[in-house]
């Protein structure tokens, strides 16, 4: 027999449910969705998914889910930070809302638009607010 040894990602064990939530904000909205863990993108839907599924967070999304910033920056803003190590471009807006679980956060809920469209609207940071409450409170029970 053999132990296998693989770090624990609470997000993770939502599986299914992130995959069929992101990909359901994604068609909503037509933007890309990312949920992430502390070290990776677990969920993504929407335009360009597979550049970001599965793919090594950035040092700057990791800290701001451990500082628990929401960060929400048009194409001009300095603020905009990269999601993942290798991203290959940093234009569009961005919305970063961190999931908080049991008083820890988990990860983050990130809505990209790659267009050149000018910042999100309320309506959209509400939805990103709320897709972490839900996923937070998933994890929780």
């Amino acid at each position: 027999g053999e132990i296998v040894l693989k770090k624990y990602s609470p997000i993770e064990e939502l599986g299914n449910l992130s995959r069929e939530y992101t990909q359901a904000m994604a068609q909503a909205l037509g933007h890309l969705i990312c949920i992430s863990d502390h070290d990776q993108i677990v969920a993504a839907g929407g335009p360009k998914q597979q550049e970001y599924q599965g793919k090594s967070i950035s040092k700057e999304l990791e800290e701001a889910i451990r500082n628990r910033d929401v960060i929400s920056a048009d194409s001009k803003d300095r603020c905009r930070i990269p999601v993942v190590e290798e991203e290959k471009e940093q234009t569009g807006a961005q919305i970063i809302q961190p999931i908080i679980a049991a008083g820890d956060a988990i990860g983050a809920v990130v809505i990209l638009n790659k267009k050149d469209s000018g910042p999100f609207t309320e309506t959209e940071k509400k939805l990103a607010q709320i897709a972490a409450g839900f996923l937070g409170r998933q994890m929780e029970s």
